[in-house]
């Protein structure tokens, strides 16, 4: 279909935006998409491969919808990155749209975001902005679910499921949902009173095969497997793969199951690509190297190791980068600048981030001290990264086989179908946090309007009844009860001042349960507050535990510090109270001004890892503060403790950070000089401008003038 034919139909603000794209002609599931109903505002779900046009399809949508009824569209994504990635896109595109994108602070109902047409959030955020009750739900034209097979993720796909219930339940709105792996995409598709648009289409033709030893396989329908020889010198499989995509000049993904295994990998490859490279590639791979290098104020042996691999044209990449080192590395791979990354899965899942060559180096992985494969869905996700548009006319896709004796079964697996997506909606604890927010939020208040509006959920489409969600609803009502977050009065349930607080600040109800016990039982030094919040459903996973935690935390609970509930963490369903000890004296670490390389070292951490566990600990500190205020009961020590952790100072430095230049360095500098409190900055002020330098001197000079 040619978008000019479209005149008359589509808004004449789409049509030359997507021209000036260069776009011609739509993809076939575009065109599907359009004669499906997208611009009469039907729902769809669009299952098509990856670059096959799925963004373009949502972004007519919610510009069509924008421009002709006047109402505002919203695209919510799993990953912050993606929808930053999205919003991104959108704004440059389409820049007479006044766009905006939220993803953060989910205590807050944003207020601002009413002044914009176009919204970006993360799932989790928009539910949040549900819990503070906006007030423009019924203003939302279109909605859009991006990578709708998270439905079946354990930890997000509850959150997505009764977002989608409860916005079909809300707003009369338009809701597209995008991906590129369902088993069972009709099934969503009539869950969802929605038309399926299911395309195999793709832009660049992908060829999937089996990695053994220095041969593929490529993984044909019919006929014999046969050996296809790559180019290259290398007998270890993963490096002649890469050689024989450099010599073709094209890049590669290899993806592994552990973070250790991804920077192993990244190692062994690196001579391999640094060997390859010219004199000019080298000169701007020492550039980046350099930036990789100096993200934090004094490097960790992660970032020296990164870097130094940065150099060779080579990275490794996982949850355990910081954020500015991921955005270097993601940038130089799409500039061609780095020719090889070797990844955990953090980069298949939604972000564009496509190569020539992608490997899936482990197909199993341990989880729980299991060995488990991954499933068709993941290995697709995965496979998708294969072939650049506009630059690959094919991609390859491979997957390894350590025996010879695996590579028929690997090239059999690859060719199934992605299994179905099952609801994870069915277990206590993914309930309770949003049947407390249904009742805090006044959208259900009695056992009837729970079940009805359960009946309409993803799990009781799927499984017939609701039986089982009736009998979970009512145990979780009951124990909400019990914790004082409700209050039952004639069959109708109503939130608590203290349940409603809860809610809003978007915690599970039971780690609100065991901070507000903590608190209640005993006063809290600053180590019983920071192994408060570190023992929490919101921390996990912890930090590896230690000798040193293990008698540290023996000794705490022997001297007879911190709170009663301390001694009775079963009943909280916790179960390693020494690892989230270790958490809590790793956050004290930081508090008494250890910089991050001694913490990564000494708690076998990596900068990425540490640097959440500070962001998590620093909400929840504020919720714990909120909690306190709520129940009346003491909380200066934890407002101290939360500028505290989120400055990573001692508690003598508090006085300085209260001026807006000054941080943990500039503070300790000062102190250390003699000016300890901000009193005494303008005594001195030669030697804070000596300290700190004119500029910042005269700012922080003004600030207290003013």
């Amino acid at each position: 279909m040619d978008i000019s034919s479209l005149k008359g139909r589509l808004p004449k603000e789409i049509i030359e935006s997507v021209s000036a794209r260069g776009i011609k002609l739509f993809t076939p599931p575009q065109e599907d998409a359009i004669n499906s109903g997208l611009l009469e505002g039907k729902n769809l779900v669009i299952a098509s491969p990856t670059a096959s046009g799925k963004t373009l399809v949502a972004e007519m949508g919610c510009v069509n919808s924008i421009l002709s009824s006047g109402k505002r569209a919203i695209y919510i994504a799993p990953m912050r990155a993606l929808a930053s990635e999205k919003f991104a896109e959108f704004k440059e595109t389409y820049p007479y749209i006044s766009s905006a994108i939220s993803i953060g602070d989910l205590d807050s109902n944003d207020l601002w975001l009413k002044n914009y047409r176009m919204l970006f959030f993360s799932t989790e955020k928009f539910d949040s902005l549900l819990r503070h009750g906006i007030d423009w739900v019924q203003s939302i034209g279109c909605i859009i679910f991006d990578e709708v097979h998270m439905l079946g993720d354990m930890s997000r796909g509850p959150t997505l499921e009764l977002l989608i219930t409860k916005l079909s339940t809300m707003c009369d709105a338009q809701m597209i949902a995008l991906s590129a792996t369902i088993g069972n995409a009709e099934e969503i598709a009539k869950w969802m009173n929605a038309v399926l648009v299911r395309s195999d289409y793709r832009p660049v033709k992908l060829e999937k095969g089996v990695l053994h030893q220095t041969n593929v396989y490529y993984a044909k329908e019919k006929g014999k497997l046969k050996p296809e020889p790559l180019l290259g010198s290398s007998e270890i499989p993963e490096i002649r793969l890469v050689e024989d995509t450099l010599m073709q000049g094209k890049q590669a993904l290899i993806f592994y199951s552990t973070k250790r295994n991804a920077e192993a990998g990244a190692a062994r490859i690196a001579a391999h690509v640094a060997s390859k490279l010219s004199k000019e590639e080298i000169a701007e791979l020492e550039a980046i190297s350099a930036n990789v290098l100096n993200v934090l104020s004094r490097p960790t042996e992660q970032c020296t190791k990164l870097s130094g691999l940065v150099g060779k044209g080579v990275a490794f990449h996982h949850s355990g980068l910081m954020n500015q080192q991921r955005s270097l590395i993601e940038g130089a791979f799409r500039n061609g600048k780095i020719k090889a990354i070797c990844s955990t899965t953090t980069l298949g899942f939604g972000i564009n981030m496509p190569a020539h060559t992608v490997l899936v180096r482990d197909s199993s992985r341990f989880d729980g001290g299991y060995s488990e494969r991954l499933s068709v869905n993941e290995i697709t996700q995965l496979f998708g990264r294969a072939g650049r548009p506009k630059y690959d006319k094919e991609g390859r896709a491979l997957i390894m086989a350590t025996t010879s004796s695996k590579v028929k079964e690997l090239s059999d697996y690859i060719k199934e179908k992605p299994e179905s997506i099952d609801s994870a909606l069915g277990v206590a604890p993914v309930l309770r946090t949003h049947i407390l927010a249904f009742i805090a939020e006044n959208f259900l208040n009695n056992e009837k309007a729970m079940q009805k509006f359960m009946s309409k959920s993803f799990y009781s489409f799927q499984y017939g009844n609701v039986r089982h969600i009736n009998s979970i609803i009512d145990e979780v009502l009951e124990e909400l009860a019990e914790w004082e977050f409700i209050e039952n009065d004639s069959s109708e349930y109503r939130a608590t001042r203290l349940g409603r607080r809860v809610s809003e600040l978007y915690i599970d109800p039971l780690s609100a349960k065991w901070m507000v016990d903590s608190l209640n039982g005993g006063k809290l030094d600053m180590l019983g507050i920071l192994y408060m919040i570190s023992n929490t459903l919101e921390m996990r996973p912890y930090l590896s535990s230690t000798k040193e935690a293990e008698e540290a935390y023996a000794a705490y609970l022997y001297m007879g510090k911190g709170s009663k509930a301390f001694k009775d963490y079963n009943k909280y369903e916790y179960y390693d109270p020494v690892r989230a000890f270790s958490t809590a004296l790793m956050l004290r670490d930081w508090m008494n001004e250890q910089r991050e390389f001694e913490l990564v070292k000494r708690y076998s951490s990596t900068p990425g890892v540490v640097y959440a566990k500070l962001q998590n600990a620093d909400w929840l500190i504020y919720a714990a503060a909120e909690l306190a205020r709520i129940t009346r009961m003491p909380r200066q020590d934890l407002i101290q403790a939360r500028v505290r952790l989120r400055y990573g100072i001692k508690e003598e430095l508090l006085d300085l950070v209260r001026l807006e230049q000054i941080g943990r360095v500039r503070a300790r500098q000062l102190f250390s000089a003699g000016i300890e409190k901000v009193s005494d900055i303008p005594k001195h002020r030669e030697k804070v401008k000596e300290i700190l330098g004119d500029e910042i001197a005269d700012k922080v000079f003004k600030q207290i003038e003013d």
